[in-house]
């Protein structure tokens, strides 16, 4: 009945209500800020964490693992998958160690790279899979993957000193601009075959002597230095400085290849060949330290050849010139 105040809900409560409905009372300090999120690494439940702790943790020699990095080249690098290592043994590239993962399944493959590893002396080591994962960065390794330590540049002057102690005019292989680490790998080959007394590469925006260019040189890279220059344009102009001719190959060059090599060949003349990129050919700085652009004739409806296959016909026609002169 109306004026009853014995009757549930007739008289209105204190003010204030719930203490813990809406966003005050006792949930307020949960509203309130935290800070910045912390980074992945230092987050306990992120796998970035766990894996900085596991680099951080010792070997079991007691040292520090370092951490590794893709870019990092001065670490060693790998060779994986049963076909690539295999290639790579037969090819003689040098190694350190041949991992294999424990119950891999041993076909043809796996034990000739094997024995190929023992006839070499190259340490045999079997691992976990998952520490050949951690190895190889998650690379495809199919149970082997071979360790290649990382490879020793020369310096451009050393190759200078090459051709001096050998009595002979320098003939040396600059590449400007190759990506591709199996064209460099093929023109260190013809290089060598040719009687050139080394190559130089750009420290940046180049292939270097990966083991998949090891593996393209086919041995080659144990008998001719390759040098690292910081600047290839200023490398080049060193070069010029002590007497040497620098030639640049491209498709409008002024003269045939051949004909610049029976030149350069009468007058005994130590040369540079510098072969471009892939796709851009000659950089500008580059060309402009060349003192003379060479061109290779080809068919008018072939747009232009591979470095690697450019690089070996000059050396072939230079070589020529200089053992019939």
């Amino acid at each position: 009945m109306p004026g009853n105040s014995s009757r549930r809900g007739a008289v209105r409560g204190r003010r204030g209500g719930n203490p813990t409905a809406g966003s005050g009372g006792r949930s307020r300090r949960a509203l309130q800020g935290k800070g910045p999120t912390p980074k992945a690494a230092d987050r306990p439940n992120h796998k970035a964490y766990r894996g900085n702790r596991r680099s951080q943790s010792p070997d079991a020699a007691g040292h520090p693992r370092p951490r590794r990095s893709r870019r990092d080249s001065g670490g060693p690098d790998w060779v994986v998958g049963r076909n690539s290592v295999l290639e790579a043994l037969r090819a003689g590239v040098p190694a350190t160690a041949l991992y294999v993962a424990e119950h891999v399944r041993r076909d043809d493959r796996v034990r000739e790279a094997l024995t190929a590893a023992t006839q070499r002396g190259v340490s045999m080591l079997e691992a976990p899979r998952s520490e050949l994962d951690r190895l190889t960065d998650g690379a495809n390794h199919q149970g082997i993957a071979l360790q290649v330590p990382p490879y020793e540049y020369a310096h451009p002057d050393d190759l200078l000193g090459r051709a001096q102690q050998a009595g002979v005019p320098a003939l040396i292989v600059a590449c400007d601009g190759v990506t591709d680490p199996r064209n460099l790998g093929a023109i260190v080959r013809s290089a060598a075959a040719f009687g050139a007394h080394g190559v130089v590469v750009p420290e940046r925006r180049s292939a270097g002597m990966t083991a998949s260019a090891q593996k393209a040189a086919a041995g080659a890279a144990s008998r001719l230095p390759v040098a690292r220059a910081t600047n290839l344009a200023r490398a080049l102009a060193d070069y010029a400085d002590a007497g040497l001719r620098v030639i640049g190959l491209a498709a409008d060059g002024s003269r045939g290849i051949a004909e610049v090599a029976a030149d350069v060949a009468s007058d005994n003349l130590s040369i540079v060949l510098v072969v471009g990129s892939e796709g851009r050919g000659l950089g500008r700085l580059v060309g402009e330290r060349c003192d003379e652009i060479a061109a290779i004739p080809i068919a008018a409806d072939t747009e232009s050849l591979n470095a690697s296959v450019a690089a070996s016909l000059a050396c072939y026609e230079l070589s020529g010139a200089r053992r019939s002169n």
